[in-house]
Protein backbone atom coordinates (compact mmCIF):
# COMPACT_ATOMS: atom_id res chain seq x y z
CA UNK A 1 0.00 0.00 0.00
CA UNK A 2 1.37 3.50 -1.41
CA UNK A 3 0.39 6.44 -1.11
CA UNK A 4 -2.33 6.69 1.79
CA UNK A 5 -2.73 9.62 3.19
CA UNK A 6 -0.80 10.31 6.81
CA UNK A 7 -3.14 10.47 9.45
CA UNK A 8 -2.51 12.24 13.26
CA UNK A 9 -2.65 8.78 15.49
CA UNK A 10 -6.38 10.51 16.96
CA UNK A 11 -7.91 10.31 13.45
CA UNK A 12 -5.99 7.17 11.99
CA UNK A 13 -8.08 5.02 14.96
CA UNK A 14 -11.07 6.97 14.60
CA UNK A 15 -10.80 5.67 10.93
CA UNK A 16 -9.99 2.13 11.69
CA UNK A 17 -12.95 1.75 13.90
CA UNK A 18 -14.97 2.71 10.62
CA UNK A 19 -13.29 -0.12 8.99
CA UNK A 20 -14.04 -2.37 11.63
CA UNK A 21 -17.40 -1.82 11.50
CA UNK A 22 -17.41 -2.34 7.67
CA UNK A 23 -15.99 -5.50 8.06
CA UNK A 24 -18.20 -6.55 10.70
CA UNK A 25 -20.96 -5.82 8.64
CA UNK A 26 -19.95 -8.21 6.07
CA UNK A 27 -19.13 -11.09 8.59
CA UNK A 28 -23.16 -10.57 10.19
CA UNK A 29 -24.50 -13.49 8.74
CA UNK A 30 -22.34 -16.00 10.14
CA UNK A 31 -19.27 -15.87 12.40
CA UNK A 32 -16.24 -16.64 10.90
CA UNK A 33 -13.46 -18.18 12.54
CA UNK A 34 -9.85 -16.96 12.58
CA UNK A 35 -6.70 -18.44 14.38
CA UNK A 36 -3.36 -16.68 15.06
CA UNK A 37 0.05 -17.65 15.25
CA UNK A 38 2.55 -15.95 17.44
CA UNK A 39 6.29 -16.25 17.45
CA UNK A 40 9.37 -14.38 19.18
CA UNK A 41 9.32 -12.27 22.35
CA UNK A 42 6.02 -10.57 24.69
CA UNK A 43 6.40 -7.84 22.76
CA UNK A 44 5.05 -9.90 19.78
CA UNK A 45 2.65 -11.56 22.47
CA UNK A 46 1.50 -7.70 23.10
CA UNK A 47 0.61 -7.01 19.66
CA UNK A 48 -1.09 -10.46 18.91
CA UNK A 49 -3.44 -9.27 21.74
CA UNK A 50 -4.15 -5.99 19.59
CA UNK A 51 -4.65 -8.03 16.49
CA UNK A 52 -7.12 -10.19 18.29
CA UNK A 53 -8.60 -7.45 19.54
CA UNK A 54 -9.52 -5.86 16.34
CA UNK A 55 -10.43 -9.32 14.90
CA UNK A 56 -13.16 -10.02 17.64
CA UNK A 57 -14.64 -6.39 17.01
CA UNK A 58 -14.87 -7.45 13.27
CA UNK A 59 -17.12 -10.26 13.99
CA UNK A 60 -14.87 -13.22 13.93
CA UNK A 61 -14.72 -15.92 16.44
CA UNK A 62 -11.37 -17.80 17.44
CA UNK A 63 -11.10 -21.35 15.59
CA UNK A 64 -11.40 -24.25 17.73
CA UNK A 65 -9.89 -26.24 14.75
CA UNK A 66 -7.76 -26.01 11.55
CA UNK A 67 -10.48 -27.57 9.26
CA UNK A 68 -12.57 -24.35 9.99
CA UNK A 69 -10.55 -21.55 9.87
CA UNK A 70 -11.18 -18.67 7.53
CA UNK A 71 -9.00 -16.30 8.57
CA UNK A 72 -5.15 -17.02 9.38
CA UNK A 73 -2.75 -14.71 11.08
CA UNK A 74 0.83 -15.06 11.66
CA UNK A 75 2.45 -12.39 13.75
CA UNK A 76 6.23 -13.25 13.25
CA UNK A 77 9.72 -12.56 15.21
CA UNK A 78 12.79 -12.18 13.04
CA UNK A 79 15.55 -12.80 16.03
CA UNK A 80 16.06 -16.25 15.32
CA UNK A 81 16.73 -17.93 11.92
CA UNK A 82 14.77 -21.17 13.24
CA UNK A 83 11.46 -18.59 13.21
CA UNK A 84 11.89 -18.23 9.31
CA UNK A 85 11.70 -21.64 8.93
CA UNK A 86 8.76 -22.17 11.18
CA UNK A 87 7.14 -19.26 9.54
CA UNK A 88 7.46 -21.02 5.88
CA UNK A 89 6.89 -24.28 7.66
CA UNK A 90 3.76 -22.65 8.73
CA UNK A 91 2.89 -21.43 5.11
CA UNK A 92 2.79 -24.98 3.39
CA UNK A 93 -0.05 -26.27 5.78
CA UNK A 94 -2.03 -23.17 5.40
CA UNK A 95 -1.53 -23.46 1.67
CA UNK A 96 -3.27 -26.66 1.83
CA UNK A 97 -6.30 -24.80 3.95
CA UNK A 98 -6.00 -22.14 1.32
CA UNK A 99 -6.83 -24.67 -1.54
CA UNK A 100 -9.53 -26.63 0.37
CA UNK A 101 -11.59 -23.79 2.11
CA UNK A 102 -10.76 -20.34 0.49
CA UNK A 103 -8.59 -19.06 4.06
CA UNK A 104 -7.42 -15.76 4.08
CA UNK A 105 -3.57 -16.01 4.52
CA UNK A 106 -2.34 -12.47 6.49
CA UNK A 107 1.49 -12.19 7.68
CA UNK A 108 2.88 -9.17 10.39
CA UNK A 109 5.15 -8.55 12.49
CA UNK A 110 9.23 -8.13 12.65
CA UNK A 111 10.01 -10.10 9.66
CA UNK A 112 7.75 -8.70 7.60
CA UNK A 113 10.08 -5.29 7.70
CA UNK A 114 12.73 -7.32 5.73
CA UNK A 115 12.31 -7.03 2.66
CA UNK A 116 14.65 -10.42 1.50
CA UNK A 117 11.47 -12.43 3.49
CA UNK A 118 8.67 -10.41 1.98
CA UNK A 119 10.14 -11.41 -1.52
CA UNK A 120 10.42 -14.78 -0.90
CA UNK A 121 6.88 -14.89 0.27
CA UNK A 122 5.67 -12.89 -2.90
CA UNK A 123 7.78 -15.01 -5.01
CA UNK A 124 6.98 -18.98 -3.18
CA UNK A 125 3.69 -18.49 -1.44
CA UNK A 126 2.05 -15.95 -4.14
CA UNK A 127 -1.56 -17.45 -1.72
CA UNK A 128 -0.72 -15.15 1.11
CA UNK A 129 -3.10 -12.36 0.61
CA UNK A 130 -2.02 -9.96 3.50
CA UNK A 131 1.55 -8.91 4.65
CA UNK A 132 2.00 -6.40 6.85
CA UNK A 133 4.25 -4.68 8.85
CA UNK A 134 5.57 -3.40 12.73
CA UNK A 135 4.87 0.32 12.05
CA UNK A 136 0.90 -0.74 9.96
CA UNK A 137 -0.57 -3.33 12.97
CA UNK A 138 -2.88 -0.34 13.34
CA UNK A 139 -4.44 -0.58 10.07
CA UNK A 140 -4.89 -4.23 10.17
CA UNK A 141 -8.63 -3.33 9.99
CA UNK A 142 -8.33 -1.41 6.73
CA UNK A 143 -6.23 -3.73 5.06
CA UNK A 144 -8.64 -6.52 5.53
CA UNK A 145 -11.65 -4.98 4.25
CA UNK A 146 -9.54 -4.46 1.22
CA UNK A 147 -8.65 -8.14 0.61
CA UNK A 148 -12.32 -9.09 1.61
CA UNK A 149 -13.79 -6.57 -0.89
CA UNK A 150 -11.10 -6.26 -3.77
CA UNK A 151 -10.36 -9.81 -3.62
CA UNK A 152 -6.52 -8.70 -4.23
CA UNK A 153 -3.42 -9.33 -2.67
CA UNK A 154 -1.91 -6.43 0.03
CA UNK A 155 0.93 -5.04 1.44
CA UNK A 156 1.06 -2.46 3.93
CA UNK A 157 4.60 -2.05 5.28
CA UNK A 158 6.34 1.64 6.29
CA UNK A 159 10.26 1.57 6.21
CA UNK A 160 9.86 4.69 8.77
CA UNK A 161 9.46 4.43 12.29
CA UNK A 162 5.57 4.45 13.31
CA UNK A 163 4.04 6.73 15.84
CA UNK A 164 2.36 5.67 19.12
CA UNK A 165 -1.00 5.14 18.27
CA UNK A 166 -3.47 4.23 21.46
CA UNK A 167 -7.21 2.91 21.85
CA UNK A 168 -6.72 0.10 19.91
CA UNK A 169 -8.87 -2.89 21.26
CA UNK A 170 -7.21 -5.51 22.76
CA UNK A 171 -7.78 -9.14 23.56
CA UNK A 172 -5.85 -10.45 26.58
CA UNK A 173 -5.48 -13.98 27.27
CA UNK A 174 -4.94 -13.77 30.76
CA UNK A 175 -7.48 -12.84 33.24
CA UNK A 176 -4.57 -12.88 35.85
CA UNK A 177 -1.63 -11.15 34.48
CA UNK A 178 -1.49 -8.39 31.93
CA UNK A 179 1.82 -7.13 29.35
CA UNK A 180 1.82 -3.36 28.91
CA UNK A 181 4.05 -1.47 26.01
CA UNK A 182 6.03 1.73 27.63
CA UNK A 183 7.83 2.09 24.42
CA UNK A 184 8.68 0.85 21.46
CA UNK A 185 11.52 0.67 19.12
CA UNK A 186 15.37 0.77 20.12
CA UNK A 187 18.82 2.92 19.58
CA UNK A 188 21.39 0.36 20.80
CA UNK A 189 22.04 -1.52 17.50
CA UNK A 190 23.67 -4.12 18.94
CA UNK A 191 25.21 -5.51 16.06
CA UNK A 192 23.83 -8.99 16.76
CA UNK A 193 20.12 -7.72 16.71
CA UNK A 194 17.56 -6.59 13.69
CA UNK A 195 15.02 -5.08 15.97
CA UNK A 196 15.71 -1.50 15.59
CA UNK A 197 15.85 -2.32 11.76
CA UNK A 198 12.33 -3.64 12.12
CA UNK A 199 10.91 -1.77 14.86
CA UNK A 200 12.41 1.39 14.27
CA UNK A 201 13.67 4.27 16.82
CA UNK A 202 12.42 4.33 20.43
CA UNK A 203 9.41 5.95 20.94
CA UNK A 204 7.88 6.42 24.67
CA UNK A 205 4.56 6.19 25.32
CA UNK A 206 2.38 9.22 27.10
CA UNK A 207 2.71 8.88 31.08
CA UNK A 208 -1.04 9.24 31.55
CA UNK A 209 -1.85 6.78 28.51
CA UNK A 210 0.08 4.31 30.10
CA UNK A 211 -1.05 4.94 34.04
CA UNK A 212 -4.39 5.01 33.25
CA UNK A 213 -4.44 1.27 30.91
CA UNK A 214 -2.71 0.42 34.34
CA UNK A 215 -5.75 1.81 36.36
CA UNK A 216 -8.60 0.27 33.98
CA UNK A 217 -6.91 -3.41 34.59
CA UNK A 218 -6.33 -3.20 38.12
CA UNK A 219 -10.28 -2.07 37.53
CA UNK A 220 -10.48 -5.60 35.80
CA UNK A 221 -8.70 -7.69 38.39
CA UNK A 222 -5.64 -7.94 36.92
CA UNK A 223 -2.98 -8.39 39.92
CA UNK A 224 0.13 -8.59 37.86
CA UNK A 225 1.43 -6.09 35.39
CA UNK A 226 4.80 -6.26 33.24
CA UNK A 227 5.59 -3.70 31.42
CA UNK A 228 6.91 -4.20 27.91
CA UNK A 229 10.34 -2.03 25.94
CA UNK A 230 13.37 -3.14 23.98
CA UNK A 231 15.35 -1.07 26.37
CA UNK A 232 12.79 -0.36 29.46
CA UNK A 233 14.88 1.97 31.70
CA UNK A 234 15.89 4.46 28.90
CA UNK A 235 12.26 5.07 29.16
CA UNK A 236 11.35 9.04 28.02
CA UNK A 237 15.40 9.26 27.47
CA UNK A 238 14.85 10.54 24.09
CA UNK A 239 12.74 12.82 24.71
CA UNK A 240 14.30 14.34 27.21
CA UNK A 241 17.47 14.44 26.14
CA UNK A 242 16.30 16.04 22.59
CA UNK A 243 13.74 18.62 24.33
CA UNK A 244 10.70 16.78 22.95
CA UNK A 245 7.63 17.77 25.13
CA UNK A 246 5.73 15.40 27.00
CA UNK A 247 3.41 16.00 29.38
CA UNK A 248 4.07 14.42 32.85
CA UNK A 249 1.42 12.64 34.30
CA UNK A 250 1.71 11.87 38.16
CA UNK A 251 5.13 13.00 38.67
CA UNK A 252 5.88 10.67 36.02
CA UNK A 253 9.44 11.72 33.81
CA UNK A 254 11.36 8.61 33.28
CA UNK A 255 11.22 4.69 33.94
CA UNK A 256 11.95 4.95 37.91
CA UNK A 257 8.88 7.46 38.48
CA UNK A 258 6.82 5.13 36.31
CA UNK A 259 7.70 2.35 38.66
CA UNK A 260 6.70 4.51 41.42
CA UNK A 261 3.41 5.99 39.62
CA UNK A 262 2.55 2.48 39.10
CA UNK A 263 3.37 0.88 42.45
CA UNK A 264 0.90 3.38 43.97
CA UNK A 265 -2.58 1.47 42.06
CA UNK A 266 -4.48 0.18 44.10
CA UNK A 267 -5.29 -3.74 43.05
CA UNK A 268 -1.94 -4.28 41.32
CA UNK A 269 -0.18 -6.54 43.52
CA UNK A 270 2.92 -7.05 41.52
CA UNK A 271 5.37 -5.46 39.02
CA UNK A 272 7.73 -7.07 36.71
CA UNK A 273 9.58 -5.47 33.77
CA UNK A 274 11.34 -6.57 30.13
CA UNK A 275 14.40 -6.12 29.26
CA UNK A 276 16.19 -3.33 30.66
CA UNK A 277 19.78 -2.68 28.96
CA UNK A 278 22.96 -2.89 32.17
CA UNK A 279 24.03 0.48 30.45
CA UNK A 280 21.23 2.49 31.45
CA UNK A 281 20.88 0.98 35.06
CA UNK A 282 20.46 4.43 36.50
CA UNK A 283 20.58 4.32 40.49
CA UNK A 284 17.40 5.84 40.93
CA UNK A 285 15.84 2.78 39.11
CA UNK A 286 17.65 0.72 41.54
CA UNK A 287 15.85 2.87 44.37
CA UNK A 288 12.76 2.46 43.40
CA UNK A 289 13.10 -1.30 42.96
CA UNK A 290 14.51 -1.52 46.16
CA UNK A 291 11.58 1.15 47.73
CA UNK A 292 8.63 0.21 45.59
CA UNK A 293 6.82 -3.04 47.28
CA UNK A 294 4.50 -4.46 44.49
CA UNK A 295 8.41 -4.00 42.12
CA UNK A 296 9.59 -7.87 42.16
CA UNK A 297 12.54 -8.49 43.29
CA UNK A 298 13.71 -10.65 39.83
CA UNK A 299 15.20 -8.53 37.45
CA UNK A 300 15.42 -9.79 34.06
CA UNK A 301 19.60 -7.96 33.14
CA UNK A 302 20.71 -9.43 29.73
CA UNK A 303 24.10 -10.29 29.88
CA UNK A 304 24.70 -11.40 26.32
CA UNK A 305 28.47 -12.34 26.62
CA UNK A 306 31.24 -12.26 29.53
CA UNK A 307 33.90 -11.34 27.57
CA UNK A 308 34.77 -7.65 27.35
CA UNK A 309 36.46 -8.48 23.93
CA UNK A 310 33.05 -9.99 22.72
CA UNK A 311 30.85 -7.34 24.30
CA UNK A 312 32.54 -4.66 22.38
CA UNK A 313 32.17 -6.49 19.49
CA UNK A 314 28.62 -7.56 19.95
CA UNK A 315 28.54 -3.06 20.57
CA UNK A 316 26.78 -3.40 24.44
CA UNK A 317 28.97 -0.59 25.41
CA UNK A 318 29.71 -2.17 29.06
CA UNK A 319 32.42 -4.81 29.97
CA UNK A 320 32.67 -8.29 31.93
CA UNK A 321 33.67 -5.69 34.73
CA UNK A 322 30.93 -3.28 34.34
CA UNK A 323 28.55 -5.91 34.79
CA UNK A 324 29.55 -7.42 37.85
CA UNK A 325 30.48 -4.46 39.27
CA UNK A 326 26.94 -3.48 38.72
CA UNK A 327 25.40 -6.67 40.00
CA UNK A 328 26.69 -6.24 43.18
CA UNK A 329 25.17 -2.69 43.55
CA UNK A 330 22.18 -3.66 43.06
CA UNK A 331 22.33 -6.79 45.20
CA UNK A 332 24.09 -3.98 47.87
CA UNK A 333 20.43 -2.38 47.56
CA UNK A 334 17.92 -4.52 46.87
CA UNK A 335 17.00 -7.03 49.57
CA UNK A 336 16.51 -10.36 48.25
CA UNK A 337 17.42 -9.86 45.10
CA UNK A 338 17.28 -12.43 42.40
CA UNK A 339 18.85 -11.88 38.35
CA UNK A 340 17.62 -13.73 35.45
CA UNK A 341 19.89 -13.37 32.25
CA UNK A 342 20.04 -13.49 28.47
CA UNK A 343 23.13 -15.35 27.03
CA UNK A 344 24.57 -15.51 23.25
CA UNK A 345 27.40 -18.37 22.31
CA UNK A 346 29.10 -18.51 19.30
CA UNK A 347 29.33 -15.00 18.29
CA UNK A 348 31.41 -14.09 15.70
CA UNK A 349 35.42 -14.42 17.21
CA UNK A 350 34.35 -16.36 20.48
CA UNK A 351 37.16 -18.35 21.59
CA UNK A 352 37.30 -20.86 24.45
CA UNK A 353 38.79 -18.08 26.58
CA UNK A 354 35.91 -16.00 25.63
CA UNK A 355 33.64 -18.81 26.81
CA UNK A 356 35.36 -19.09 30.10
CA UNK A 357 34.92 -15.35 30.78
CA UNK A 358 31.04 -16.44 30.06
CA UNK A 359 31.18 -19.19 32.18
CA UNK A 360 32.62 -17.21 35.21
CA UNK A 361 29.92 -14.53 34.99
CA UNK A 362 27.84 -17.20 35.23
CA UNK A 363 29.19 -18.94 38.23
CA UNK A 364 29.79 -15.43 39.99
CA UNK A 365 26.25 -14.63 39.79
CA UNK A 366 24.68 -17.46 39.95
CA UNK A 367 21.65 -16.55 38.12
CA UNK A 368 18.16 -17.37 38.85
CA UNK A 369 17.44 -18.17 35.58
CA UNK A 370 19.36 -18.30 32.58
CA UNK A 371 17.90 -17.90 28.61
CA UNK A 372 20.40 -19.25 26.35
CA UNK A 373 20.89 -19.35 22.57
CA UNK A 374 23.08 -20.02 20.35
CA UNK A 375 24.28 -16.83 17.51
CA UNK A 376 21.96 -16.33 14.64
CA UNK A 377 22.92 -14.84 11.74
CA UNK A 378 20.69 -11.99 10.64
CA UNK A 379 20.52 -10.43 6.99
CA UNK A 380 21.09 -6.58 7.72
CA UNK A 381 23.36 -6.41 10.73
CA UNK A 382 26.59 -5.78 11.53
CA UNK A 383 27.53 -9.72 13.18
CA UNK A 384 26.21 -10.82 9.52
CA UNK A 385 29.23 -9.11 7.61
CA UNK A 386 32.47 -10.46 10.49
CA UNK A 387 34.47 -12.58 8.27
CA UNK A 388 35.17 -14.63 11.91
CA UNK A 389 32.00 -16.51 12.05
CA UNK A 390 31.98 -19.89 14.36
CA UNK A 391 31.31 -23.77 12.37
CA UNK A 392 28.40 -24.72 13.36
CA UNK A 393 29.45 -27.70 15.75
CA UNK A 394 31.85 -25.16 17.56
CA UNK A 395 28.52 -22.66 18.48
CA UNK A 396 26.82 -26.21 19.79
CA UNK A 397 29.57 -27.17 21.38
CA UNK A 398 30.12 -24.04 23.66
CA UNK A 399 26.29 -24.35 23.97
CA UNK A 400 26.05 -27.37 25.86
CA UNK A 401 29.07 -26.13 27.98
CA UNK A 402 27.34 -23.29 29.61
CA UNK A 403 24.03 -25.33 29.21
CA UNK A 404 25.80 -27.90 31.38
CA UNK A 405 26.80 -25.17 33.86
CA UNK A 406 23.73 -23.58 34.34
CA UNK A 407 21.97 -26.80 34.82
CA UNK A 408 24.11 -27.65 37.69
CA UNK A 409 23.27 -24.55 39.34
CA UNK A 410 19.35 -25.06 39.09
CA UNK A 411 19.07 -27.43 42.18
CA UNK A 412 21.54 -25.63 44.28
CA UNK A 413 19.40 -22.73 43.46
CA UNK A 414 16.43 -24.18 43.86
CA UNK A 415 17.37 -25.78 47.34
CA UNK A 416 17.28 -22.83 48.81
CA UNK A 417 13.22 -22.33 48.15
CA UNK A 418 12.64 -25.78 50.43
CA UNK A 419 11.39 -25.24 53.72
CA UNK A 420 10.12 -21.67 53.25
CA UNK A 421 7.50 -20.34 52.78
CA UNK A 422 6.82 -17.83 49.32
CA UNK A 423 4.20 -15.68 47.78
CA UNK A 424 2.78 -17.21 45.23
CA UNK A 425 0.09 -15.55 42.52
CA UNK A 426 -1.97 -18.35 41.48
CA UNK A 427 -3.01 -18.65 37.44
CA UNK A 428 -4.70 -21.63 37.17
CA UNK A 429 -4.73 -25.35 36.67
CA UNK A 430 -1.54 -27.30 35.69
CA UNK A 431 -1.47 -27.83 32.29
CA UNK A 432 0.40 -30.77 32.86
CA UNK A 433 -2.22 -32.27 36.40
CA UNK A 434 -5.39 -30.91 36.16
CA UNK A 435 -5.86 -31.78 39.80
CA UNK A 436 -3.08 -29.38 40.82
CA UNK A 437 -3.10 -25.41 40.28
CA UNK A 438 0.13 -23.50 39.42
CA UNK A 439 1.53 -20.13 40.06
CA UNK A 440 4.66 -18.52 40.63
CA UNK A 441 7.16 -16.47 43.19
CA UNK A 442 8.31 -13.28 43.62
CA UNK A 443 11.36 -14.75 41.67
CA UNK A 444 9.22 -16.12 38.65
CA UNK A 445 9.92 -19.86 39.77
CA UNK A 446 6.90 -21.96 38.61
CA UNK A 447 5.10 -23.59 42.12
CA UNK A 448 2.44 -26.85 41.74
CA UNK A 449 0.26 -27.42 44.20
CA UNK A 450 -3.18 -28.52 45.41
CA UNK A 451 -5.68 -26.28 46.13
CA UNK A 452 -9.38 -25.24 45.21
CA UNK A 453 -9.22 -23.10 42.26
CA UNK A 454 -12.62 -20.64 42.88
CA UNK A 455 -11.24 -19.99 45.64
CA UNK A 456 -7.55 -19.13 44.92
CA UNK A 457 -7.51 -18.38 41.46
CA UNK A 458 -6.25 -14.39 41.03
CA UNK A 459 -4.91 -14.65 44.64
CA UNK A 460 -1.26 -14.25 46.23
CA UNK A 461 -0.97 -17.13 48.46
CA UNK A 462 0.96 -18.34 51.19
CA UNK A 463 2.48 -21.97 50.33
CA UNK A 464 5.14 -23.44 52.05
CA UNK A 465 7.75 -25.35 49.53
CA UNK A 466 8.30 -28.74 50.19
CA UNK A 467 10.58 -29.97 47.07
CA UNK A 468 12.54 -29.21 43.96
CA UNK A 469 11.86 -30.56 40.52
CA UNK A 470 14.34 -28.78 38.61
CA UNK A 471 11.79 -26.81 36.59
CA UNK A 472 9.27 -26.35 39.52
CA UNK A 473 8.92 -26.18 42.79
CA UNK A 474 6.01 -28.05 45.32
CA UNK A 475 4.37 -26.90 47.70
CA UNK A 476 1.42 -27.00 50.16
CA UNK A 477 -0.91 -24.03 51.10
CA UNK A 478 -0.41 -22.60 54.41
CA UNK A 479 -3.82 -22.33 56.32
CA UNK A 480 -4.53 -19.34 58.72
Amino acid sequence: MKGKAKLEPKKEIEEQKKYIEKVEEINKKEAPKYSILTMGCQQNENDSEKICGMIEQMGYEKATNQEEIDLAVINTCCVRENAEDRLFGKLGELKKLKEKRGTIVAIGGCMMQEKHITKKIKESYPFVDLIFGTHTLHRFPEDLFKVLEEKNKLTDILDIDGKVYEGLPIKRESKVKASVTIMNGCNNFCSYCIVPYVRGRERSRAPKDIILEVEDLAKQGYKEITLLGQNVNSYLRVERENNIPFEEYQGVHSFATLLEAINKIEGIERIRFVSPHPKDFTDDVIEAIANCKKVCKLVHLPLQAGSTKILKSMNRKYTKEDYLNLVQKMKNKIPNLTLSTDIIVGFPGETEEDLEETLDVVKKVKFEQVYMFIYSRRVGTPGDKMENQIPEEIKHKHFNRLKELVESQISENNQKYVGTIQEVLVEGVSKNNKNTLTGRTDSNKVVIFEGNINELINKVVKIKIVSEHMWYLKGEVVNG
